[in-house]
């Protein structure tokens, strides 16, 4: 397993590790010039849960895949939060605003995968 594909493993069980409903994984890199290799996104049903996603990732990230994010945007009460890891990117919402953005049909070109959500 790459590095790629083991911080993309990583992210994915932080956010199973807090419950983080309709997980998706974007493959952008059949895409030339596109912004990183891999794009998450999931959602959360309240903002005390998206902190808990994004601090679970990052935890995880850490532990597993040995790295830091780039940068961190959005905040505790912020309905949108977003880890940049460079190759993957993270994207945490609440429904309404996953809904919004729409970023599963802004990349419908690219191979997307539904990952399970654990119960």
């Amino acid at each position: 397993m790459n590095q790629t594909e083991t911080l993309l493993t990583a992210v994915i069980k932080g956010i199973q590790e807090k419950k983080g409903k309709k997980v998706i994984t974007v493959d952008l890199t059949k895409l030339p010039g596109a912004i990183c290799e891999y794009m998450v996104i999931c959602e959360g049903s309240n903002p005390n849960q998206l902190s808990a996603l994004s601090d679970s990732v990052w935890d995880i990230v850490r532990l597993d895949a040995g790295e830091k994010p780039i940068s961190i945007d959005g905040d505790r009460n912020s309905p949108w939060i977003g880890l940049d890891y460079g190759t993957v990117i993270v994207h945490i919402f609440m429904p309404e605003q996953r809904a919004f953005y729409d970023l599963e049909h802004l990349w419908a070109d690219s191979k997307i995968v539904a990952i399970p959500d654990l119960d």
